[in-house]
């Protein structure tokens, strides 16, 4: 059923607001996901403050002309999703997309996204999506700082149990 101008407009819109106030936006192309896969995805997405939406291309190219963001080196072919949100952590809907893309095979692929207000590509947002959650990069990072600490505590302990010998 063919949509009227009013319903377009509120779709370009809503893409707007999603975009603009997501933390990150990944685009995905998806073909031949069955209805169970996708709705296992939108369920592990919402749980971590990713929407996930479908829309037409050319809704989405008009959004983003909306925002004043060049895309024409973006390939939006075949079938695509929009990805956005992921609250203080800017990495989350990269990371959960290229988790399921893993998971589904070829059936998920990046296309590339909207990274702190820019437009990025594939490898680019490719790369977004290998770096950690922020609640693991903050135990790497207590673990680097606790680790020498750790490392003395050891020496000593050592040492103490030598003399004590």
């Amino acid at each position: 059923m063919a949509k009227t101008k009013e319903q377009k407009a509120a779709i370009i819109e809503k893409l707007e607001r999603v975009l603009k106030e997501g933390a990150s936006s990944v685009f995905v192309h998806f073909t031949k996901v069955t209805v169970a896969e996708e709705s296992a995805m939108r369920r592990a997405l919402k749980k971590d403050g990713v929407s996930y939406m479908v829309a037409k291309k050319t809704l989405i190219r008009r959004a983003l002309d909306k925002l004043g963001l060049k895309h024409e080196e973006l390939p939006l072919e075949g079938e695509v999703a929009l990805a956005s949100g992921g609250g203080e952590d800017v990495t989350a809907a990269a990371r959960l997309i290229h988790e399921f893309g893993k998971k589904l095979a070829d059936k998920l692929t990046i296309l590339g996204g909207i990274f702190e207000g820019k437009l990025v590509g594939q490898t680019a947002m490719q790369e977004i999506a290998t770096i950690p959650s922020l609640a693991t990069l903050r135990g790497m990072f207590v673990n680097v700082i606790n680790s020498p600490i750790a490392g003395l505590a050891v020496a000593l302990k050592a040492i103490a149990d030598q003399r004590n010998s």
